[in-house]
């Protein structure tokens, strides 16, 4: 098994994917794309699919999966970046991850303060109740 450069996607040298990355506000490469096969794979081409999976989840190289599809490295390099623009371009149109994000960071922020309330209120027991009752409910919406 050949080793895959670290930080290396075939997108890498790309414009729209690095103004997409600063936009996003994530360092993350790898753990961005994930996010957006997670939330958008199903959107994809079978081939797509299963190329971005072998190199961005299995950790594949390009060379490993071309020899295990019986394609040439650039085929499967064509065919990951395009799964990778489709994502993105996906995620540009929807926003839904976006959202997604923010919507948990809201949740964590609340819950943050949720329990900082639960600390101050332990003198008064109305308060700790309705601290209580909203750490409870916090908790719940991030479970889900």
């Amino acid at each position: 098994m050949s080793v895959k450069h670290l930080h290396f996607t075939p997108l890498r040298n790309n414009l729209a994917l690095h103004t997409f990355i600063a936009w996003w506000t994530m360092e993350d490469e790898t753990l961005l794309m994930s996010m957006l096969f997670d939330f958008f794979g199903d959107l994809l081409t079978e081939k797509q699919r299963e190329y971005f999976d072998l190199y961005h989840n299995e950790d594949l190289s390009l060379s490993e999966i071309a020899e295990k599809a019986g394609i040439t490295r650039q085929g499967v390099y064509d065919i990951v970046v395009r799964a990778e623009k489709s994502l993105i371009e996906i995620e540009q149109k929807t926003g839904i991850v976006r959202k997604w994000r923010e919507t948990r960071d809201g949740l964590e922020r609340a819950e943050a303060l949720a329990r900082k309330m639960q600390r101050l209120s332990e003198s008064n027991e109305e308060s700790m109740h309705l601290a209580n009752e909203l750490v409870i409910t916090l908790e719940g919406i991030a479970m889900e």
